[in-house]
């Protein structure tokens, strides 16, 4: 080969590998910026989620705690009205929650 073909040939080459170099880099850059937006895609999707079961959760709470007012309210309003049964059926209950948890020891 001839230093003319030899020079025409390097050049392509360097050619060739500045222009693969910089597509490279293009797609790099291109990667990155996507990759970016879908991570604050992302962020934003969990914070609204996560917003959301907070905003739920809270209304679940208030509604349980009203649940737990009136089955108190409940409660002593029934034992005000038999407070020897009442007090039976809470040893009763005591003695039987005694008993299963100390099933377990005697054997």
């Amino acid at each position: 080969m001839s230093d003319a073909t030899v020079d025409k040939t390097v050049r392509a080459a360097r050619s060739a590998i500045k222009s693969t170099s910089e597509a490279a880099s293009d797609a790099v850059d291109q990667a990155e910026h996507t990759l970016s937006d879908a991570a604050r895609r992302i962020e934003k999707a969990v914070t609204e989620g996560v917003e959301h079961i907070r905003n739920h959760s809270k209304a679940y709470a208030s509604e349980a705690s009203d649940h737990i007012d009136d089955a108190q309210r409940y409660v002593a309003g029934r034992v005000r009205e038999r407070p020897i049964a009442a007090t039976g059926i809470a040893v009763g209950i005591g003695v039987l929650i005694g008993l299963l948890l100390a099933g377990g020891r005697n054997r």
